[in-house]
């Protein structure tokens, strides 16, 4: 076969024409030293402080310690494969994750990769994860009520749409639950939802996932998982992911609740990646700017005015003590960032009393400007009244011959106590709670024994929602409870009183 001169010389030429003499300059450093999910690199002298490096395996890392001859880079995965002498590349991209509405329904790594084998992720752009907080200018007052659908929650320490409130206690207290909870209670109510858990044990993770499934609450929520056999710096950065993902909704006018479960791990991995750094420790050896660390991070919660689009986000960050010391290193750092904190106690859970809620030491910087002014009017005087109890019934053991009013009261403060109480993942609805609290504070629960009130509360609502279901759909719409209104609540709980066989 004779070959065609004429074609030879026009693909030479054509490979002529498309030759770029133009050279593809990248700054590359070398790794001097790794080990434990640390990097120290040369070189890189344009690196900025959270920016994404290449390694050569295609590991990313993230800048985190500029110091004059080298770069401390924490390694977002494992650091096998990496080793001394290997170049290391800037990307020029600050750590980011995917945002947008197909992140909906899934499950995502640190990185907002998926781990839910439902594919890839069709991501409406890339938020950077660490970002400044909105300005004061920028914000609006927190007045619009966030329901967690706890009744001892919504009546004594409400949230609003836009604030930080902080679930405290020791483990096994119910603090993940009443999070689950308030996810759950959104459901038809517009609020879009992230769960982040922060070196949580996978199987703990993924039962929360099934019941998230099983309510369907997944529909409306994203999940962010770092779990504990990941390394510090994922568990690190999950947080800010979460958060950016979260803030995307915001930016467009949504209400957005965001879970960080928990934040003592966070504090804990942050510890870590700031010893293997060779950063100096200080108080219980965390680094010095700890506090810093979550500040920014719950600064971003926030009510925007509407000339900022007007979209809210509301953080419930939660924090494990020990032996219940909430005047430890961390918690007093979240306490005074947050706006208030719910405060849960280990000896009231092992009574029997869930969710396990202190009215002492729980407290709302919001307070009844959270509330429909309904639910306002009511849950008022129940604070002070579940107060006085507790007080009275601390010196009660100590005197046998007790005035009928301090019975009356002690009565009355037991069935505060009981009313309150509540199954997990069963949230209640506000005009529901606002029934039970209304026959509550008028004394209309005092001639029911206690083991019975639980059951009469459920006949209650079932009785107006056969007999009077206008009057839930008034307080629903309206979010208060007129003359007429409250003198036919009165007559419906008598008819249900008068109904039940037990009473």
């Amino acid at each position: 076969m004779v070959n065609n001169p004429g074609n030879t010389i026009s693909v030479i030429k054509k490979q002529i024409e498309s030759y770029s003499s133009e050279l593809d300059f990248s700054e590359a450093g070398t790794v001097i030293r790794v080990g434990d999910g640390i990097a120290r690199v040369h070189g890189l002298q344009n690196a900025m402080s959270g920016e994404l490096l290449e390694f050569s395996n295609g590991t990313l890392g993230m800048a985190l310690n500029l110091d004059e001859d080298s770069i401390g880079v924490v390694i977002m995965g494992s650091d096998v494969g990496i080793k001394e002498g290997d170049p290391v590349k800037l990307t020029g991209r600050m750590t980011e994750v995917p945002v947008g509405d197909g992140m909906l329904g899934r499950v995502v790594n640190a990185l907002g990769e998926p781990i839910d084998d439902k594919g890839q992720i069709e991501a409406d752009g890339y938020r950077p994860v660490e970002k400044p907080a909105p300005s004061v200018i920028s914000r609006s007052e927190v007045n619009q009520p966030l329901q967690t659908g706890i009744k001892a929650i919504d009546a004594l320490v409400p949230i609003g749409k836009g604030q930080r409130e902080l679930i405290i206690g020791d483990r096994q207290t119910g603090k993940t639950a009443i999070a689950i909870d308030t996810i759950i209670n959104q459901k038809g109510q517009d609020v879009y939802c992230v769960y982040v858990a922060i070196g949580q044990k996978a199987s703990t993770v993924a039962r929360i996932i099934k019941v998230l499934h099983d309510t369907g609450a997944m529909d409306y929520t994203t999940v962010v998982l770092s779990t504990a056999n990941e390394s510090a710096p994922l568990q690190y950065i999950a947080p800010y992911a979460g958060c950016a993902i979260a803030e995307e909704w915001m930016s467009k006018g949504k209400d957005v609740l965001i879970v960080y479960d928990d934040l003592s791990k966070h504090a804990v991995s942050y510890r870590a990646i700031s010893l293997l750094l060779g950063r100096p420790p200080g108080r219980e050896a965390y680094p010095g700017d700890v506090f810093y660390l979550h500040s920014r991070l719950l600064e971003r919660a926030a009510c925007m005015s509407e000339e900022y689009g007007g979209g809210t986000l509301t953080a419930l960050p939660i924090v494990e003590t020990q032996e219940g010391d909430i005047a430890a290193y961390i918690p007093t750092n979240i306490i005074s960032i947050t706006d208030g904190q719910i405060y849960l106690e280990t000896d009231l859970f092992n009574n029997g009393i869930r969710p396990a809620i202190n009215p002492g030491l729980s407290v709302s910087r919001v307070g009844g400007s959270a509330q429909i002014p309904a639910m306002k009017k009511i849950a008022g005087p129940l604070r002070i009244e579940y107060a006085q109890y507790k007080e009275l019934a601390a010196f009660s053991q100590f005197g046998s011959d007790l005035s009928q009013d301090t019975v009356d009261r002690l009565n009355h403060g037991e069935r505060i106590m009981e009313v309150l109480k509540q199954p997990q993942y069963r949230p209640m609805a506000v005009e529901d709670q606002i029934l039970v609290l209304f026959a509550l504070s008028n004394n209309y629960l005092e001639d029911i024994e206690i083991r019975y009130l639980r059951r009469f509360q459920n006949d209650l609502i079932h009785y107006v929602d056969e007999h009077a279901a206008h009057i839930k759909d008034e307080i629903r719409s309206t979010g208060e409870i007129s003359e007429e209104l409250e003198a036919e609540i009165r007559k419906v709980i008598v008819a249900a009183k008068d109904h039940s066989s037990y009473i």
